[in-house]
């Protein structure tokens, strides 16, 4: 038998404010660009596995509209690190997907996140020709840390 994933309705949480101002396109995306073990092929085929604590960084693009509500928060946090990295507060993140079945199950995959940093100054465009990323502030954020669950 064949199965079904119907997704919508995710949620995205920083520092405990939901976002709600997202604009098109992958309005959040989460990677982790770093392997969990690296292996190790050595002489006569014995082979060495260690964990790779890099594996545990995220980075993630969060796509809000310029000037909203949600833009003005993540910039004031931009400023506070700016400002006083020392003294910033780390940020942290949920981030809830829901998938149905079509029979009316719901799984919520979450991805709980902290150690937060802004990884770099915001881009800005003024185009003539009506490209509607000009109305589009991308935060890049590094979290130390992500775990995902499934519930």
């Amino acid at each position: 038998m064949a199965s079904t994933s119907l997704t919508g309705a995710d949620t995205i949480i920083i520092d405990g404010r939901v976002l709600h101002d997202l604009a098109d396109g992958d309005c959040v995306a989460l990677t982790f660009p770093n392997d969990i073990m690296k292996v190790k092929a050595s002489k006569n085929g014995n082979t060495l596995y260690a964990l790779d604590e890099t594996g545990r960084l995220v980075e993630c693009s969060i796509r809000v509209l310029i000037g909203s509500d949600d833009d003005k928060f993540l910039s004031s946090r931009v400023a506070e690190m700016r400002a006083d990295p020392a003294n910033f507060i780390l940020l942290t993140g949920s981030f809830t997907k829901r998938a149905g079945d079509g029979q009316g199950g719901v799984a919520s995959t979450v991805y709980q996140c902290s150690g937060g940093v802004f990884k770099k100054q915001l881009d800005a465009k003024s185009n003539a020709d009506g490209e509607v990323d000009q109305s589009v502030a991308v935060y890049t954020v590094t979290f130390g840390n992500g775990d995902r669950s499934i519930q």
